[in-house]
């Protein structure tokens, strides 16, 4: 691990070397001679800004002898100049980079990431002083002539503007960073809420079945008296019975527990707008038709500023609706996802363009086992989604049901109190 840092070290110091002395050739030269204003420096305070594992005053010291090194092997070269002049001509550049790299280290210029206008003129003053810095020596090896106040004003001048193009380029590119991390993050959350989505519903459905459980285990301890108290030789089996469910119980407790701790997750919010949660649904639906090779447009449409913390109850309702209509659209076709608040309800209408549920069969939708799906091998569905919708939409006290078809399209309607949407999550 030590061996595969320390080359990724060296990689980035190469490319900001390497970026620093080709963007050191796109150059002007106000006051003549050799001394240049360059992106050059523009890159190299970026790669120090953005490349923070890499160390400063290394960093800077390779970057000077190397831009060193480069411009006078250029010249000798290219027959620019000969080689003693050459060295003379860019050995003050060097300087400039290590003063750049000291002072860049000393006021620890990388604490103000944060910070751009600081950072843009901590930038700048180090720009401005390694500029003095690099002129002195070109004063102290050539006859450079001495710094005029119009050079002073120039120097200022290319300081700030190098610097903050440098700043700006970093905080662009972090921005870009952020919100890929951002989208990341928001598609990490959707999958969680979808896994938690279908908990849910095992959760709810276990939570009825073992009312059931406890009705059956009451009942065989009844049936287990009677049968003691007429001394009838099958007592001792109805006892079994009544133990074995209530083990059972037990075991389904321990399940629930678990299954609860897993839907309440840290990271995800408590509370999420009906808005986004009409897009979540939308959105992993639009997924599923395109998995399933289908050309399906889902629209959806909700003007209610309310949220809800029955988000998995909602989300497992809703999507078994829209799941349903991608699955019955033989093809291509069209989904609407409608929210409306009437009186103390909220409405939601699921719309699709299949071929529709038959008057006769209506009555039987709800009924588990039911179905009209069927897989490429002729098995059956298992029937029990619109069962368990609506389940989850009764014990929320709402209805679910069918209405006539609106605009030659399947409607299916749930209507929920808004003041159970504001109530606590279950399980």
């Amino acid at each position: 691990m030590k061996g595969a840092a320390m080359r990724e070290r060296l990689l980035i110091l190469f490319i900001i070397m390497l970026a620093t002395a080709f963007f050191g050739e796109m150059k002007v030269n106000p006051v003549g001679g050799s001394f240049r204003f360059s992106l050059g420096i523009a890159a190299f305070f970026f790669g120090l800004l953005w490349f923070s594992s890499v160390p400063v005053l290394l960093t800077g010291f390779f970057t000077g002898t190397f831009i060193f090194g480069f411009r006078v092997g250029m010249d000798v070269f290219f027959a620019y100049r000969p080689y003693m002049e050459s060295v003379a001509a860019h050995l003050p550049s060097a300087f400039y980079y290590f003063s750049f790299t000291v002072l860049f280290y000393l006021l620890r210029a990388r604490r103000y990431r944060e910070f751009p206008l600081w950072l843009g003129l901590i930038g700048a003053s180090i720009d401005f002083i390694s500029n003095v810095v690099e002129i002195q020596v070109r004063q102290y090896f050539t006859d450079f002539p001495p710094i005029t106040w119009q050079s002073f004003l120039m120097l200022l001048f290319f300081g700030v503007l190098r610097s903050f193009f440098a700043v700006g380029l970093y905080n662009s590119f972090s921005i870009r960073q952020l919100r890929a991390v951002g989208e990341v993050r928001q598609q990490e959350l959707e999958r969680l809420r979808m896994i938690n989505t279908e908990l849910y519903e095992e959760a709810f459905y276990l939570r009825k079945s073992m009312t059931h459980l406890e009705e059956i285990t009451r009942e065989s301890y009844q049936l287990y008296r009677r049968l003691l108290t007429s001394e009838h030789a099958e007592s001792p089996t109805a006892l079994a019975i009544a133990e074995n469910v209530h083990e059972v119980k037990k075991d389904s407790q321990r399940m629930l527990a678990g299954i609860s701790k897993l839907i309440n997750q840290e990271g995800l919010a408590p509370q999420l707008p009906i808005k986004e949660l009409c897009e979540l649904v939308a959105r992993a639906n639009q997924k599923y038709a395109e998995m399933l090779g289908k050309d399906i447009q889902i629209e959806w449409s909700c003007h209610i500023n309310l949220s809800t913390s029955q988000i998995y109850a909602l989300l497992s309702v809703l999507n078994n609706l829209v799941a349903n209509a991608v699955e019955a659209i033989p093809m291509s076709g069209r989904i609407e996802l409608n929210v409306k608040l009437i009186h103390r309800h909220l409405v939601f209408s699921v719309l699709d363009s299949g071929p529709g549920i038959p008057l006769e069969e209506q009555e039987w939708v709800f009924q588990p086992g039911y179905t009209t799906k069927y897989d490429e091998k002729g098995n059956a569905s298992t029937g029990i989604g619109l069962t368990h919708a609506r389940g989850i939409v009764q014990s929320l006290q709402g209805s679910l049901r069918i209405l006539p078809d609106q605009k030659q399209m399947t409607h299916l309607e749930v209507q929920i109190p808004t003041d159970q949407l504001l109530g606590k999550e279950g399980v």
